[in-house]
């Protein structure tokens, strides 16, 4: 059984299905009943994001994936994540008997974060720093729920790509990464998954056709996520909850990216 923290990312639609959050958390809680492994949840909610914009009649512009933040924006767009969304998740987590601390990018100092481009507004680039806080509210026994918001070094908030972010806490942490969301993971041209690939293999894959689309992005992203840990990550899916402890115990149940 592996005690090395494993960083689980939150993505996908998983923060809109209560029913979904139930059966993770309740996963998560009956894992922690007879297992020590330390796990840490990263989450962003862009879809909470889009609806707060569209209420407030602010345009969404996203620049290669990454939203335009203009710093007008911030205040809401930080409300919306580090408020609405972690106290979600952390609120299913207590209904679901898990102790939970949510947390921030910035608490403890656990990520340094600076300005990403300044085309983009009050977007970060999160680089690991002292994860000395995190490890002590692991180590009590807590599940800490991180949001992708930071404070650079002049305590300007800054939203961060949940991914990135994932990536940075990790490291922190030298833990394990699963980026969990609805993919199930890479199919082969069956449909079956592929439990392992490197990057020699995926690029055969794309020459292919084999991976296609939106895929092609999701898996390039995810080798610049194994090669800046250092590490390989896992993509998997929230969608089949009864494999979730196998997951947590160290078992792969979706595509492992190897470097």
């Amino acid at each position: 059984m592996s005690q090395v923290p494993l960083v689980i990312k939150l993505g996908g639609a998983v923060l809109s299905c209560t029913d979904t959050l139930e059966k993770l958390f309740g996963a998560i809680s009956h894992y922690q009943e007879k297992a020590q492994r330390p796990l840490l949840l990263v989450h962003g909610g862009g879809y909470l994001v889009d609806d707060l914009m569209e209420k407030l009649q602010h345009e969404t512009v996203k620049k290669e994936g990454l939203r335009v933040t203009p710093k007008e924006h911030i205040p809401f767009i930080a409300g919306a994540l580090a408020g609405t969304a972690n106290k979600v998740l952390q609120g299913q987590a207590i209904k679901s008997g898990v102790a939970a601390v949510g947390l921030s990018l910035a608490d403890g100092g656990l990520c340094q974060i600076t300005e990403l481009d300044p085309e983009l507004g009050s977007v970060g680039k999160a680089a690991p720093g002292n994860s000395e806080l995190v490890k002590l509210i692991m180590a009590s026994g807590y599940l800490p729920i991180v949001s992708s918001i930071g404070l650079d070094g002049d305590g300007e908030l800054m939203n961060v790509n949940a991914d990135q972010a994932a990536v940075a806490v990790a490291a922190a942490l030298d833990a394990e990464l699963v980026l969990l969301s609805d993919v199930s993971g890479v199919l082969d041209g069956k449909g079956r998954l592929i439990a392992s690939l490197t990057e020699n293999e995926a690029e055969a894959l794309i020459t292919q056709a084999v991976i296609t689309d939106g895929m092609v992005v999701k898996v390039r992203a995810a080798f610049e996520a194994a090669k800046a840990l250092g590490r390989p990550i896992e993509v998997a899916t929230w969608r089949y909850p009864d494999k979730l402890e196998a997951l947590f115990d160290g078992q792969s149940i979706g595509t492992k990216f190897s470097v």
